[in-house]
């Protein structure tokens, strides 16, 4: 009980956040217009900015675990091109697939890694070397997948591949991860005149991101996707955990391995999925929706995920 009191404690705020944005929408304090600019400030701005300060505080190397940074990879890589196999096979509508793709296998590491395993354990333990293995992987993958199935990438094979390796090289959010790494491995401190203003850009991501997905989420529109959404969800929450938690319990992963690997496969979608998603010409109907009905059966999952592993002492 006390797990699934702490997984509301930590969604239902979010959708707090949603709701309100939905809200001022409705009233007509917020338009259209503030959701394209809250997506593009987002996007080029807060979550480059979110990331870099989140990477260049860890330690990375204090803790560092081989075999363990190589199964998240490999998990990574593994359920984004697995994904992209089944939806190009079952999904007829291949304008959903950037989106479908993205919000299936991306899960919101960098808030729920970190703050679950301090809840159990006392410290963040193995969440930072998660993070910086999935993570890049996570932005990579979204990029080529949303740059090949957006909707201004109808051309020829050869400009979409040079055009998603172009997207790879100049987006954001990539760099904000990989400006932040030498600063994680050479444990270099920011000024405090840096470090706080940089905070105060950081400390706007999630919330304007929330109000953002709020703001323009579109039931009517999401209701017609519910299917290809729940299928999402399903794969996000489930599937990709029922698959890869026994193979690293049979490898010998335990205690915080075990829920860092658990909150990089079971995760809710991230916000930042609809950001990008809309950002690079796919369904964002579909992203937000994914991200929505993710977040609100998520603590229903996690707890179960949590409670089995709990059961047969493997954490």
């Amino acid at each position: 009980m006390d797990n699934f009191i702490y997984s509301l404690n930590a969604t239902v705020p979010v959708f707090v956040v949603m709701l309100a944005g939905w809200i001022l929408r409705r009233r007509g304090m917020l338009n259209e217009n503030f959701v394209n600019v809250a997506d593009r400030f987002n996007f080029k701005v807060t979550l480059p900015i979110l990331l870099f300060r989140d990477i260049a505080a860890m330690d990375i190397m204090a803790d560092f675990e081989l075999r363990f940074f190589l199964f998240c990879m490999i998990a990574t890589a593994l359920c984004f091109a697995g994904i992209w196999l089944f939806a190009e096979l079952l999904i007829k509508d291949k304008s959903l697939i950037g989106s479908f793709v993205q919000g299936s296998f991306r899960g919101s590491l960098a808030v729920l890694g970190i703050a679950f395993i301090q809840n159990i354990y006392g410290n963040a333990g193995l969440a930072p070397l998660m993070i910086v293995a999935a993570v890049p992987l996570y932005n990579i993958f979204s990029v080529v997948i949303l740059t090949l199935k957006g909707e201004n990438q109808r051309g020829k094979e050869t400009e979409r591949i040079r055009s998603a390796f172009f997207h790879i090289c100049t987006n954001p959010i990539i760099l904000g991860i990989f400006i932040g790494l030498p600063f994680s491995i050479f444990q270099i401190d920011l000024p405090t005149i840096a470090e706080k203003s940089l905070n105060n850009f950081a400390a706007m991501a999630t919330p304007l991101a929330l109000i953002a997905i709020g703001a323009g989420f579109e039931l009517k529109k999401a209701l017609g996707k519910i299917q290809i959404t729940a299928i999402a969800s399903f794969v996000k929450l489930i599937l990709q955990p029922g698959i890869f938690l026994p193979i690293a319990i049979l490898m010998g992963f335990r205690d915080q391995s075990v829920i860092a690997l658990l909150i990089m496969l079971g995760a809710p979608s991230t916000p930042t999925c609809y950001i990008m998603a809309k950002n690079m010409c796919n369904d964002s109907v579909l992203a937000s929706g994914i991200v929505v009905l993710s977040m609100l059966l998520s603590p229903i999952t996690i707890t179960a995920w949590i409670f089995g592993l709990k059961t047969f002492g493997f954490i």
